[in-house]
């Protein structure tokens, strides 16, 4: 691991905020980093308020969608939600279609098989639209680049609404309107939102001239703040309002739906980390291992009996997405191991059999054992279909983009992204990606970096600088849980390593004459000779709070430690 210092911001700063806010320097400090330097921005941070959400006709297109939407309800045409099968896309649709539901019950919802379809906008689910008399399909969290598609569709005299998040190509569908704030033409405020996110702009767009308010809409928040957290987007500014608020609704009063996901899990009180690591594996399960119908079907449920036997099956469906990924994983290690290309700058495996709908896990998978941009292909028709993923700094998508003459499709973000290829390019493809990342990316990029916001001693380590790192949450993407280094470390003599094959670490260290604090590091269990024999050490690390028999206390959540 490489540990990063921020750049610690400017002393003159520190000082007006700390005195603008009455906090201490260190507090100043981590706010300032994250671009908060008055006394409005801190306020809006630890006060979201839902007044700060964007009004959502400054959104290129937004106008035409809604004048389309209501002409259909007028009219009583039928509306087809389409979206992708993962979590964004299964949680845009139960959003959009749950909400449509209220205004018109000519609406139904699509969202395409894994394996049959692939992903995104599909001539099946177009045909499907056409016989059964669709005169409108919304697309959530996909569409931006179906310009065939929507081209097919508009021959069969079906108008196509897409709310996408992903970058454009260079030539737009031709849609009534296309709803994404990455388009260059577009000037909405925040250009980071999810697919949800841009499908509930939509919808509070449509509540407006309805004559209804933000507050109006809350309840739906739930959703929006799952697919914020499940997708990885950055949590500042209009995500990080959604996803408050969000979780306020999930920890209140959720959908049926995921309310039946967490009685499952016995879990009091859901942070966004919570979501990313319990509800959203399981929406994404139903995708991966059966249908995202089935998500759909458990989140747009209100009855409550009925929610429960649907997350059942869904559990089902995480336990078995559980096992096909250790599997492949080991199989795809030990292709590495195989064909000796542990020191290559990228890792491309491809099996055949390998279950389409884990291959995204097993690429992130892969990165926690050899640290750099990651492709797992599989068969997929009579194509290869791969996930990508990338490490912290690389433009995975950029490197794809560079290898398209060997590509058929692909699509995503910076440091995730979907493609297919024939099975004859897939050689000429492994190499050409390998050429262009080794030499385009910056080598520290393949070391695991640790990016340290300040340095502190354990004096200031109070239960007040907790409680106002608290309210930094949620956490994700831009606005991570604040990350401290100490120095001059000692074990007062209980550390030792737990769990199975002592993987991990638990000291109980000080600093001079400070107090006493435990600290828990997972997979640190390597590390115990670094503290024994009372040797000093420095340790970054997180805040937390270990809750046991009643009593409360703070613990540092280790992220590594050095001699």
């Amino acid at each position: 691991m490489r540990w990063t210092l921020k750049p610690k911001p400017e002393l003159s700063k520190i000082k007006q905020l700390s005195e603008a806010l009455q906090v201490e320097h260190t507090i100043a400090s981590l706010l300032l980093q994250r671009g908060i330097e008055t006394y409005k921005d801190a306020k809006q941070f630890f006060r979201p308020s839902l007044d700060d959400l964007h009004d959502p006709f400054l959104m290129k297109d937004m106008d035409r969608a809604v004048d389309r939407i209501e002409k259909a309800i007028n009219d009583g045409e039928n509306i087809l939600v389409f979206g992708d099968y993962d979590v964004d896309g299964t949680t845009a649709v139960a959003l959009m279609s749950s909400y449509l539901k209220t205004r018109t019950g000519t609406v139904a919802t699509y969202i395409p098989d894994r394996y049959d379809e692939g992903y995104g906008v599909s001539i099946k689910g177009i045909d499907f639209a056409h016989d059964n008399d669709f005169a409108l399909i919304i697309a959530l969290d996909c569409g931006i680049k179906a310009i065939d598609k929507v081209a097919y569709a508009k021959e069969k005299g079906i108008d196509f609404i897409i709310c996408d998040h992903h970058r454009p190509g260079a030539e737009l569908p031709d849609a009534v309107a296309i709803l994404d704030p990455k388009r260059e033409d577009c000037d909405y405020p925040y250009d980071e939102l999810c697919g949800c996110g841009v499908g509930f702009k939509l919808i509070q767009a449509l509540a407006s001239r309805d004559g209804k308010s933000i507050e109006d809409l809350t309840g739906y928040l739930d959703l929006v703040a799952t697919a914020i957290g499940a997708d990885i987007v950055p949590i500042t500014g209009e995500n990080r309002t959604l996803a408050y608020f969000g979780l306020q609704v999930i920890n209140g009063d959720p959908r049926a739906g995921i309310k039946a996901i967490i009685d499952q899990t016995k879990k009091a009180q859901l942070t966004i980390t919570d979501v990313v690591f319990i509800i959203a594996p399981r929406i994404n399960a139903a995708g991966r291992m059966k249908h995202g119908n089935h998500a759909v079907t458990l989140l747009t449920e209100e009855d409550e009996v009925l929610a429960q036997t649907y997350a059942q099956e869904i559990e089902q469906f995480n336990t078995d997405r559980k096992e096909a990924d250790q599997r492949i994983t080991q199989e795809a290690l030990l292709q590495i191991e195989e064909y000796e290309e542990q020191e290559r700058f990228t890792s491309v495996v491809f099996q055949e059999t390998w279950h389409k709908g884990v291959i995204g896990i097993v690429a992130s998978r892969l990165i926690e054992t050899y640290y750099r941009p990651t492709l797992v292909f599989t068969k997929s028709g009579d194509k290869l279909a791969a996930s990508a993923r990338s490490v912290s700094g690389f433009d995975v998508y950029n490197a794809l983009e560079a290898c398209s003459a060997h590509i058929e499709q692909f699509g995503g973000h910076k440091y995730a992204a979907g493609l297919t290829l024939k099975e004859e390019n897939y050689e000429a493809f492994k190499q050409a990606f390998e050429d262009e990342v080794s030499k385009t990316i910056d080598k520290s990029l393949l070391i695991p970096e640790i990016r340290v916001d300040t340095q502190i001693d354990f004096k200031d380590i109070t239960p007040k600088f907790y409680r106002i790192l608290k309210q930094f949450a949620p956490f994700g993407p831009g606005n991570m849980a604040p990350v401290f280094m100490t120095e001059n470390l000692q074990d007062t003599g209980y550390g030792k390593c737990v769990g199975a094959e002592d993987k991990h670490l638990r000291i109980t260290a000080r600093q001079g004459n400070s107090q006493n604090i435990v600290g828990i590091g997972f997979n640190l269990g390597d590390k115990y000779n670094l503290i024994t024999d009372k040797k000093p050490f420095k340790a970054v690390y997180s805040i937390d709070e270990n809750h046991w028999q009643g009593n409360v206390s703070l613990q540092l959540k280790l992220r590594d430690i050095k001699a």
